[in-house]
């Protein structure tokens, strides 16, 4: 049961997003049409946001991870060097 309503799924919220798509780009085309331009320059940074935070979490988890074995490297080279 599990399974069919996760294909169920799978397969209608393609669809459910194109639909916001068309209706999304519609309502920016009347908008700009209009003069209004406030309303596509928040899409436009909404779709900024989305496509650089997973850039910069990545960078964010690379530094992390480069400072973090910078560090324990350094401190067992000292332990050798005591020991």
């Amino acid at each position: 049961m599990k399974r069919a309503l996760l294909l169920v799924f799978s397969v209608l919220t393609p669809l459910i997003n194109w639909a916001q798509c068309a209706m999304c780009r519609t309502q920016i085309k009347n908008n700009v049409s209009a003069g209004e331009t406030s309303m596509a320059e928040g899409l436009n940074n909404g779709i900024m946001f989305l496509f650089f935070t997973p850039y910069i979490v990545v960078f964010i988890l690379i530094f992390l991870w480069f400072k973090y074995s910078k560090t324990t490297k350094s401190v067992s080279l000292i332990e050798r060097l005591k020991g």
